[in-house]
């Protein structure tokens, strides 16, 4: 396979931060009298952002606007990684690898201003050439327009773009925008094992992801 661009998930993949959301998102809604659920989390798992502050505020009875709940929750998770950068061993050594043989983005479930943010901390930005906030697109993952996006914005076709994913929506999001598929599974939210079993190269850690392990593995 001819890869024309790399592209990247951030929560889960690049960074531990799965479990940040989980409890800045909980803290909000019990501070707030909000009713939280033990399967808010996964329910809002690849939403965007309008589709997760729009689910606090109808489903777990956050009595905060969307864009209130929103502007909340990005200010308390970027205060969180700056004063504790969680970046997963090697990602970001594995994001300059692949940068210097391939144009690479990132399309994440993050608001904006969270993606931009975490790619300065992790000085990415020469790296990083293009990303996307799912909340620039119709629908959140699993729907595969984000990663379409940023493929766009790359200057690349999907179908000759290399995403690495770590979660169940994610994971389907870039299956179904027609790209080749690195499952890095999260261990502490294990993807479904049909959907991992439908992408073309697993690895264990994104410490272990390579050019040439990406070249030997999609190869005819």
């Amino acid at each position: 396979m001819d890869v024309a661009a790399v592209i990247f998930d951030m929560d889960g993949t690049l960074a531990e931060t799965e479990h940040v959301w989980d409890r800045v998102r909980e803290d909000l809604a019990r501070e707030r009298g909000g009713a939280w659920s033990d399967r808010a989390h996964t329910d809002m798992m690849g939403m965007s952002s309008p589709e997760w502050t729009g689910y606090m505020h109808r489903e777990l009875g956050v009595p905060m606007t969307p864009d209130e709940i929103r502007d909340e929750v990005v200010a308390r998770l970027i205060a969180t990684y700056r004063a504790d950068p969680p970046f997963l061993p090697g990602a970001v050594d594995a994001v300059r690898r692949m940068a210097r043989e391939y144009p690479c983005g990132i399309a994440s479930s993050s608001n904006r201003e969270i993606i931009a943010f975490m790619i300065d901390l992790g000085g990415m930005a020469q790296e990083i050439t293009a990303f996307g906030a799912s909340e620039e697109v119709a629908r959140g993952k699993p729907h595969p327009g984000i990663y379409i996006e940023v493929a766009a914005r790359l200057g690349a076709d999907a179908a000759r773009c290399v995403a690495v994913e770590d979660s169940t929506a994610g994971l389907r999001s870039a299956l179904d925008a027609g790209m080749r598929v690195v499952a890095v599974p999260n261990p502490d939210y294990p993807p479904d094992p049909a959907v991992v079993a439908r992408c073309h190269l697993i690895v264990d850690r994104i410490a272990g992801l390579t050019p040439d392990l990406l070249r030997t593995s999609l190869s005819p």
